[in-house]
């Protein structure tokens, strides 16, 4: 910041100024109660940068923030991220965080993975749709609406429903994305091998992981097929089979320290 510098923050959903910065005045404010609370002790103002961070964030704080510094303007794109893990033959709802919907609502649900709409609401026209039977009948006679909440359920899931997903609705103008991952437990006796199991189409980039380090990568279109064995201390020394038809990951001759949390992304 310079000495005479005006710096103004606004959430631009609600076209409300939520802080405001006077460099020679030596004012720093947060207007955290606007325009509803959703700010409300969750701002903070850097003296030297004038930067605005915003702590412990939801979906209501998705959409778009407009900086403006004495004549100039730039405009941030926030998009809220969230991380659910699901057993497999569960149902997982989706919530957008809205207590009530209201009169005007229009909500999209979309499969990311495939960008395809899955989930329509027009609280208007008191439609509730749902389009189960894109984009390969992944999700068919598995998708309910929650009519007060506009949340979004997916019956007995498998790993086709993992993914992301997003929700758009026309007041607060919010990109809520969420990895869906698929907990599955697989036991095994000290020497056997174990598959941990994939499926796989021709563009697909798919990538292994065994306590976040990544120990095979698949690239179909490519036509490329890597473990990584060296790994870790070489404990998957000549240990990973890669299924070129499926992605399927196959250990062999296990060991003890082979046990943990395996990622298939």
């Amino acid at each position: 910041m310079k000495d005479g510098d005006v710096i103004k923050w606004r959430f631009l959903a609600k076209n409300t100024v939520i802080a405001e910065i006077n460099v020679k005045a030596d004012r720093f404010t947060v207007y955290d109660d606007v325009p509803d609370g959703r700010f409300r002790d969750r701002l903070k103002l850097d003296k030297q940068t004038g930067s605005l961070t915003i702590t412990n964030i939801t979906i209501k704080h998705a959409g778009c923030y407009d900086l403006q510094i004495n004549r100039v303007r730039k405009i941030f794109s926030l998009n809220v991220y969230a991380e659910i893990s699901v057993m497999e033959g569960d149902s997982v709802s989706l919530n957008p965080d809205l207590t009530e919907m209201k009169d005007d609502d229009v909500i999209k649900w979309r499969f990311l993975t495939k960008n395809t709409v899955i989930a329509e609401i027009n609280v208007k026209a008191d439609r509730f749709t749902v389009y189960d039977d894109v984009p390969d009948g992944r999700f068919r006679d598995r998708l309910k609406l929650d009519k007060q909440t506009g949340s979004l359920t997916i019956t007995n899931t498998t790993m086709k429903h993992a993914g992301e997903y997003e929700l758009k609705t026309n007041s607060d103008k919010p990109c809520f994305c969420l990895f869906c991952v698929f907990d599955d437990s697989v036991s095994v006796t000290e020497g056997d091998s174990v598959s941990l199991n994939s499926e796989m189409k021709d563009d697909d980039l798919i990538q292994w992981k065994f306590e976040n380090t990544v120990i095979a990568v698949i690239n179909k279109r490519a036509d490329r097929f890597t473990v990584y064995d060296d790994v870790l201390d070489g404990r998957f020394r000549d240990r990973l089979k890669l299924d070129k038809q499926t992605g399927s990951l196959t250990i062999t001759n296990t060991r003890m320290k082979h046990a943990g949390h395996y990622e298939l992304r």
